[in-house]
């Protein structure tokens, strides 16, 4: 008898503890209920018309938002959106349009496809869509008419700059292939350099074959380029980390609620190559599997990471299919890279009185050690081996380009010079250069400075406390000079604002290429990092250098 009862608790123990993770069904039918009822009560009786589609995706978007922003849910009409970021692809003309005063323009034609083909190009108004009128109508608006599938036909009414009478163009969309790889070439030093947007389908056979020909025209060493690529696929980061380690290597690893999410994944195929000295090119925008293919690559010693520290995404994502072809992407998991760190840098999970989230506190931080004993944290994203100070544009320029002055000179320009010099050389002359503050002289580039922001907020602080009349005169004096100082801001900052220009006029001959193209060429990161690859003594030192663990600053900054 005492034996049955010590089996009959140990059972009821069980079921307890098993309860945790069967769900509630009870309330989670009650809630279902609650939710119809006011959702049927808001359209029956809401004083105004409602749109039902668009207030339950208003519900919808809020719920999965409030744990956290990567849950995304996809209507019928969003699946184009949802295949361009997994695959890259999508029907349409094949350009990026913007809004400028009210009115929507084509910001950059992609070469080769139907826009670019038919003549249209940067600074080009958009002023019908299928004979129906974009003025006046909402950016997000057009973008969705001008999608649809390939083989479809649109009308469009463009209005060509310096133009008064539109032109009226019968197009038919196509299938719209951004590369992943937008760019790749042979820099100084047998260095090879890649640059990588996207974690999209087939983008690691991008990267090989990219890889491959650099090698075949005799790169010794590699930089990958990941600034600013905010992931992807999964899949995808395992293969690139794969060409550059041994066969059987741990890559990552994910764990989540559901045992069908604790999986590793191994290199499983032969590499590429194991010896080329690699950079990997990193910045605060490099997230997700940008964060997999660097942190793997640092935790196993086989590249040195230059940049800022990346955003600290370590949260994967799976995409459900829903009924009337919706689809919704819930988070499921987090990964763990080689070291056994995750390098998720905001605790979701974990939230003050008013909603707002945390970074991981420094108490939490923990140290991991790479494959030849390096140190490294968790709880902050992947930490660069050699960090660079980040180059915040000037109030200025930001001014100058939210503004379009910046675009619109670049229109100028191209429409006044048939060719320029490649957009590796090209540079705009300093007579040019004043050329271009003269056309400013009836626009308006009017900026806040920091320092204004801040005098505003000593102002209004003084005020209250009674202090501002005493202070008066000084606080007057500093104002002017400040405001002095900004008349000369287009000399002071020429040189950022020069690069800008002739980044925008090289885009206009070269597209996105010469884009691309100019940059690197004018790039003190990507001077720092052949300089580096340069040194062999310092790359070998580097990964194999042994230090004390020292945690790093992590801002307690809520969002």
């Amino acid at each position: 008898m005492k034996k049955k009862k010590y089996i009959y608790i140990s059972i009821l123990v069980l079921s307890l503890s098993g309860l945790a993770f069967i769900p509630d069904y009870f309330e989670i039918s009650k809630n279902l209920d609650i939710f119809n009822s006011v959702y049927r009560e808001v359209n029956i009786a809401y004083v105004d018309d409602t749109k039902p589609g668009q207030l339950m995706k208003t519900g919808i978007d809020a719920m999965l938002n409030s744990l956290d922003p990567y849950n995304t849910y996809f209507t019928e009409n969003e699946i184009e959106d949802y295949r361009y970021m997994t695959t890259g692809e999508y029907g349409g003309i094949g350009a990026i349009i913007g809004e400028m005063d009210g009115k929507l323009i084509i910001v950059d034609p992609y070469e080769g496809f139907t826009a670019y083909k038919a003549g249209i190009r940067a600074g080009d108004q958009v002023i019908e869509v299928n004979g129906i009128s974009a003025i006046g109508r909402r950016y997000d608006e057009i973008t969705g008419m001008l999608k649809g599938q390939a083989g479809t036909p649109i009308k469009l009414k463009i209005l060509h700059p310096n133009q008064t009478t539109p032109v009226e163009l019968n197009l038919i969309r196509e299938e719209i292939k951004n590369k992943a790889v937008p760019y790749s070439g042979m820099l100084a030093n047998n260095t090879g350099y890649i640059k990588l947007v996207s974690f999209t389908d087939n983008c690691s056979g991008e990267v090989k074959e990219a890889f491959l020909t650099l090698k075949g025209k005799g790169a010794k060493q590699l930089i990958l380029d990941l600034r600013g690529n905010l992931g992807g696929l999964l899949n995808e980061a395992v293969n690139i980390v794969n060409f550059f380690v041994e066969k059987g290597q741990p890559v990552v690893y994910t764990k989540g609620k559901l045992q069908d999410w604790d999986k590793t994944y191994l290199s499983v195929n032969n590499p590429i190559d194991t010896q080329t000295p690699l950079v990997l090119l990193v910045d605060e925008n490099s997230a997700s599997a940008s964060e997999i293919v660097s942190g793997a690559l640092q935790d196993l010693d086989r590249a040195i990471i230059i940049g800022q520290r990346t955003f600290g995404k370590g949260l994967v994502q799976q995409t459900k299919d829903l009924v009337y072809n919706a689809k919704v992407k819930i988070t499921v998991a987090k990964y763990y890279i080689p070291s056994g760190r995750c390098v998720q840098a905001l605790d979701y999970a974990t939230r003050d009185e008013e909603g707002r989230v945390e970074r991981v506190p420094d108490s939490l931080i923990t140290a991991f050690k790479t494959k030849n004993g390096r140190i490294v944290y968790d709880g902050a994203g992947v930490m660069p081996d050699i960090k660079l100070a980040e180059q915040n544009p000037s109030d200025i320029l930001v001014t100058l380009i939210s503004k379009y002055h910046i675009f619109n000179y670049a229109t100028k320009y191209a429409s006044q010079h048939s060719s320029i010099a490649s957009s590796k050389t090209f540079h705009l002359s300093d007579a040019e250069y004043d050329e271009f503050i003269t056309s400013l002289k009836d626009k308006d580039y009017t900026y806040k400075t920091e320092s204004e922001q801040k005098m505003i907020e000593l102002q209004k602080a003084s005020s209250d406390e009674k202090y501002f009349n005493d202070v008066k005169s000084e606080y007057d004096a500093l104002a002017q000079k400040i405001n002095a100082r900004k008349k000369d801001d287009l000399k002071n900052h020429k040189v950022e604002i020069k690069k800008a220009l002739e980044e925008e006029i090289a885009a206009r001959y070269y597209f996105q290429n010469g884009r691309l193209e100019y940059n690197l060429y004018n790039d003190d990161e990507v001077k720092e990092a052949i300089a580096l690859l340069a040194d062999a003594t310092k790359v070998k030192n580097i990964l194999s250098t042994v230090e004390k663990a020292v945690k790093p600053f992590n801002s307690k900054k809520k969002f």
